[in-house]
């Protein structure tokens, strides 16, 4: 449900426009250096309204530690980890509500949860919610030291100039989608439990908990399915298992093989488009025109590079833990 890991185990909470949200991360070692400073860089990457193409929804998102962290290190214990919501405007939902927005969860959530749910901002199916996720990935990036996670937009609106991508969406005065990749260098061969606990079949699992994530693929990807089997072969070309290509993207039969391990996921348009469009009344069972109120993002895709890394790096430092790659005491 909202829990995941084996070791590194995260469970989040919250909702848009509550009080506010946060996530409890058991498994973390004792000892390791934890600081609020340590997250202001990734928390500002997932920040809204200082990009163009974000919402304009803007909240000072400083983590609050609950406990697990004692004289800026970690205990040992679970870290319990609170961000406020401050900036709502909760207004713009009740106005609305008598329309299921089209591409958000408000239908489901309303039928699954017997009207009961909080719905605005998406209540605990919004994207506000991963900014408990960065924090959990802060931590397992200073988990895994030298393994390098990084991910980028490589496109926007089926363009590869990020600029003119946007400015798509800007010009038609509606939302757009786009590609991130995310690529790891420095990862250990072995990482995987075939069958069903593979690295691509983690990361898949994780990944897919970013709210607009609608596919994934690793290395070549779906491409492989017109290439030949000797083009698709990475040859090894040394003892430590250096491929010539890296078409399997850094993981073969479920376990990582030491080369790069390279993906890309294809995120949505924001389903909260400023368009007029149609939806059910629930209040009187007809299909009518309405528009979507609020502050949105123009395309969610700028904001998750930093979100990606952070279900990236959780997945891998749970299974680090689970080779004892990871010591459960640091020592400094």
């Amino acid at each position: 449900m909202n829990s995941f890991g084996r070791i590194f185990r995260v469970n989040i909470f919250g909702e848009s426009h509550g009080e506010s949200l946060g996530i409890n991360i058991d498994g973390i070692p004792a000892g390791l250096p934890l600081c609020v400073e340590d997250f202001l860089i990734d928390i500002e990457r997932r920040k809204g309204g200082t990009q163009k193409g974000t919402t304009p929804r803007q909240e000072t998102d400083l983590p609050i530690f609950k406990s697990g962290v004692f004289n800026n290190k970690t205990t040992g214990a679970p870290v319990i980890i609170l961000f406020e919501n401050n900036n709502t405007r909760s207004d713009d939902y009740q106005k609305q509500r008598d329309f299921p927005r089209p591409g958000h969860a408000d239908f489901v959530a309303s039928k699954k949860f017997a009207g009961n749910e909080d719905y605005r901002g998406g209540g605990h199916f919004s994207g506000r919610l991963t900014v408990a996720i960065v924090a959990a990935g802060v931590i397992a990036k200073k988990l895994l030291k030298e393994i390098k996670v990084e991910s980028n937009i490589v496109e926007i609106g089926g363009e590869k100039n990020i600029e003119a991508g946007l400015q798509k969406a800007i010009d038609a005065k509606d939302s757009i989608g786009g590609i991130v990749e995310c690529k790891v260098s420095g990862l250990s061969i072995g990482l995987g439990e075939p069958f069903f606990d593979s690295v691509e079949s983690l990361i898949s699992h994780a990944v897919f908990a970013i709210p607009a994530v609608r596919g994934i693929e690793f290395g070549t990807g779906f491409h492989a399915a017109k290439m030949f089997g000797l083009e698709h072969n990475d040859a090894i070309v040394d003892a430590s298992g250096k491929t010539k290509t890296n078409h399997a993207g850094g993981v073969v039969g479920g376990i990582t093989n030491g080369n790069e391990l390279v993906f890309r996921i294809a995120i949505k348009p924001t389903a909260s488009t400023p368009k007029e469009q149609e939806s059910l009344n629930w209040n009187n069972n007809q299909v009518e025109n309405f528009s979507v109120k609020g502050r949105h993002d123009l395309c969610i895709a700028l904001r998750v590079p930093v979100v990606l890394e952070a279900v990236t790096a959780m997945v891998l430092a749970d299974l680090m833990l689970l080779e004892q790659h990871i010591p459960r005491v640091i020592k400094n």
